[in-house]
C-alpha cells in the first residue's frame, strides 16, 4: 500500500514538473535565448567583430614565404653575336649555344608593409563602425520577438479568462436546465419552452467548446514565438487583471529611441564614410617590402640540397601608386556618393515626420481603446446581471425560456466586444512601446 502510494505521489509530481509555468517577462527571457532567428543576428554581430579583426591586419606586416622547383627538360638556347666569342668572325655571324643547367631551384621569403592608403583607414572606420549598426539590427530583431511575444501572451490571457467567464455561464445555464427538466417531468413546463433551454445549453456547451481550442491555439501559437517545444506543457502565471493593468497606464518616451530611426542614422554614417573612401581615393598610397631570395642550380636532381652553392639575392623597397588622370571616373563616383548621402538625410527627415504622425496615432487608440474598454466592461457586468436576473426569474416560475435564450445571446455578445476591446488596448499599447523602443522592460 505504501510503495502504491508512493508511486502516485511521484507520478503526480513528475507531471507537475513536467509544466513549466512562466510570467510575461519570463516568456520573453525564454524567447530571447531560444529563437533561432536571433541566434543567427548575434552570428551576424560575431563575423562583423571578425571582419574589424581581417581590415586591420590589411595594415599590418605581411610575411609569406615561396618556393619552386624547375626541371629543363630542353635547355634554353642562347644565341650572340660571333664576335663576342670570336673576334675574327665575320659581321652579322652569330653562335648558338644551350646554357643553364638541367635542374634549378628557388626559395623567397617577402615582407610587406602598407604605410599609407587612405581607403585602408576609412575601411578600418567602417568595419568597427559596422559593429554598431549590426548591434542596433540586433536590438531590432530582439523587438519584433519581444512583441511577438508579449502579444501572444496577452492573447493566451485573453483566452484564458473568457474561457473562465464562458465557462461559468454554462454552469449557471446547466444548473438552470436540470431544474427546469424536474418541472417537465412533472408537467409544468412545455416542450417548447424545454427545448428552449436546451437549446441555450447546446450554445454555451459550444461556447465553451470554442473558447478551449482558442486557448489551445493561443498556447501554441506563444510556444511558437518563445521558441517553446510543442510538446510540452506551458502555463501562465500572471493574471489578466495585472497585465491590462499596466497596458492602460500612460505611455511616455523619446522618438529618437526608435530603433529604425536609429539604423537610419547609422546608415547616413555608412554613407558619410563611403563619400570619405571615394575621396581618399584619389590621394597616393605607399607600401613598403623587403625580400630575401636563394637561387641553386644542379646538373643533378637528387642533390638540390647538397653541399654546393646557393647564391643570394636581398633587397628592399617602396611602391608609390599615384592616381593622376581617370578621365572624370572618379568625380563621377564621388558625386554618386555625394548624393546617397544626400538622400539618407532626406529619408531620416521623412521618417522623423512620420514618426511624430505615428506616435499621435498611437497615443490616441491607446485613450480610444482605454475608454471603450471601460464601457464595454460595464457593459459585460450589466448583461451578465439581466442574464442572471432573468435565470432566477425563470426559477421560480415568472420567466420564459426564450428571453432567457436572448439574454445569454446578449451576455455572450457583450464578452465578445469585451474581449476585442481588450485585445485592442493590448496591441494599442504594445505599438506605443514599440514605438518607443520599451518593450521588454520588466517593470
Amino acid at each position: 500500500m505504501k510503495t502504491t502510494l508512493f508511486a502516485v505521489l511521484f507520478f503526480l509530481g513528475a507531471t507537475a514538473q513536467e509544466i513549466q509555468s512562466f510570467s510575461l517577462f519570463e516568456a520573453q527571457d525564454y524567447a530571447i535565448n531560444n529563437i533561432e532567428k536571433l541566434k543567427n543576428a548575434q552570428l551576424d554581430l560575431e563575423s562583423a567583430e571578425k571582419k574589424v579583426i581581417e581590415t586591420r591586419a590589411i595594415g599590418l606586416p605581411q610575411i609569406s614565404a615561396s618556393a619552386s622547383f624547375q626541371n629543363f627538360l630542353n635547355l634554353p638556347v642562347q644565341v650572340v653575336d660571333a664576335s663576342f666569342i670570336n673576334p675574327n668572325a665575320q659581321p652579322g655571324e652569330t653562335v648558338q649555344f644551350r646554357a643553364g643547367t638541367d635542374y634549378s631551384a628557388n626559395g623567397t621569403l617577402e615582407i610587406s608593409q602598407l604605410l599609407f592608403d587612405g581607403s585602408y583607414l576609412v575601411g578600418l572606420q567602417v568595419s568597427k563602425f559596422y559593429t554598431e549598426f549590426v548591434g542596433t539590427s540586433i536590438e531590432r530583431t530582439k523587438q519584433d520577438i519581444l512583441a511577438n511575444v508579449t502579444q501572444a501572451y496577452q492573447m493566451a490571457l485573453v483566452s484564458k479568462s473568457n474561457l473562465v467567464f464562458v465557462d461559468s455561464l454554462l454552469q449557471s445555464t446547466r444548473s438552470l436546465v436540470e431544474k427546469q427538466r424536474n418541472y417537465f417531468e412533472l408537467g409544468l413546463m412545455t416542450k417548447e419552452d424545454m427545448d428552449q433551454l436546451e437549446f441555450s445549453l447546446l450554445n454555451a456547451e459550444t461556447a465553451k467548446i470554442n473558447s478551449e481550442n482558442q486557448l489551445k491555439s493561443a498556447l501554441s501559437y506563444l510556444k511558437l514565438t518563445m521558441g517553446f517545444p510543442q510538446d510540452k506543457d506551458l502555463a501562465l502565471s500572471e493574471e489578466l487583471e495585472m497585465v491590462l493593468a499596466k497596458s492602460t497606464l500612460d505611455a511616455n518616451g523619446n522618438k529618437e529611441d526608435n530603433l529604425n530611426l536609429q539604423l537610419l542614422k547609422k546608415q547616413l554614417t555608412l554613407s558619410e564614410y563611403s563619400l570619405q573612401n571615394t575621396k581618399f581615393a584619389n590621394l597616393p598610397s605607399v607600401g613598403a617590402f623587403f625580400q630575401q631570395q636563394y637561387n641553386t642550380f644542379r646538373n643533378e636532381e637528387f642533390n638540390l640540397f647538397a653541399n654546393e652553392k646557393w647564391f643570394s639575392q636581398t633587397f628592399w623597397g617602396l611602391q608609390v601608386n599615384v592616381p593622376i588622370f581617370s578621365s572624370g571616373q572618379r568625380w563621377a563616383v564621388t558625386q554618386q556618393a555625394k548624393i546617397e548621402v544626400m538622400k539618407n538625410q532626406n529619408n531620416i527627415t521623412e521618417f522623423q515626420r512620420t514618426l511624430s504622425f505615428q506616435e499621435i496615432q498611437a497615443k490616441n487608440n491607446l485613450e480610444t481603446a482605454k475608454q471603450n474598454l471601460n464601457l464595454q466592461k460595464r457593459n459585460v457586468a450589466l448583461a451578465q446581471s439581466i442574464y442572471e436576473n432573468e435565470v432566477t426569474k425563470k426559477e421560480i416560475g415568472k420567466g420564459n425560456s426564450i428571453s432567457v435564450t436572448q439574454k445569454y445571446t446578449q451576455v455572450i455578445s457583450s464578452q465578445t466586444q469585451y474581449v476585442a476591446s481588450m485585445i485592442e488596448v493590448f496591441n494599442s499599447k504594445l505599438e506605443l512601446d514599440k514605438l518607443y523602443n520599451k518593450i521588454g522592460n520588466k517593470n
